[in-house]
């Protein structure tokens, strides 16, 4: 068949940043009890790396080595949940007293795109984006008088990743999940687990706190029966 441009229906895009989730590393490595992030403006990918280095031999190109890719970005919103404060280098000896400087944690993260279409805009689909090994880096924070065109401080956070194993794979830092093509009740089973459960639901477990699963888990909830 013949190649057809921007069909009805067919003009995709990508749009919006929101129902972020943060995901501080426990002490047994896993990704459990996390909180919703408030306040998100929205998470910048800076993947680096990747780099191609050219090998001679006889006086020719012999071969191209490629380096090792590396994930990477930006956090910015503002505010954050306190069970960030950790990860931001902070500590609460005693309430309402934070101390700067500390040791940060690593965490996980999980945030949605919008995916949108001609015909139902960014009702069509959304993007599930999770990040492992993330640690971010101390940031900047700007304090400006108020004056006549007032507006709330923008806090930002560059964050590094040491990828996670995933059987059959290379180790992987972030994860996509298209809601337009996977399975609607795996999805919403992965959600659950996310996003924590309503413990007043029927169907509630033990495990209703939010956590991060790792990728041979997310793989394997969403394989096809």
């Amino acid at each position: 068949m013949r190649c057809r441009w921007d069909e009805i229906g067919k003009r995709f895009y990508e749009a919006g940043a929101d129902r972020a989730v943060v995901y501080p590393v426990q002490t047994d490595g896993l990704y459990t009890k996390g909180a919703p992030w408030n306040g998100l403006i929205g998470v910048t990918e800076s993947p680096s790396g990747a780099e191609a280095k050219a090998i001679w031999a006889n006086n020719h190109k012999y071969l191209t080595l490629i380096s090792a890719e590396e994930y990477g970005g930006t956090i910015k919103a503002y505010t954050y949940p306190p069970e960030f404060a950790e990860c931001d280098g902070s500590a609460q000896p005693v309430k309402g007293v934070k101390l700067g400087q500390q040791k940060r944690k690593m965490f996980g993260l999980c945030y949605r795109t919008l995916l949108g279409n001609d015909t139902e805009k960014e009702k069509h689909g959304y993007v599930l984006h999770l990040v492992y090994g993330a640690q971010a880096s101390p940031s900047d924070k700007e304090h400006n008088t108020l004056d006549d065109d007032p507006d709330a401080v923008e806090l930002s956070w560059e964050f590094s990743t040491t990828p996670v194993n995933v059987t059959g794979f290379d180790p992987v830092a972030s994860v996509e999940i298209d809601s337009t093509t996977v399975d609607a009740e795996k999805l919403a089973a992965l959600e659950d687990i996310l996003y924590g459960k309503d413990p007043t639901a029927e169907d509630a477990t033990d495990g209703a706190d939010p956590r991060l699963p790792l990728p041979d888990e997310v793989l394997e909830l969403l394989k096809a029966a």
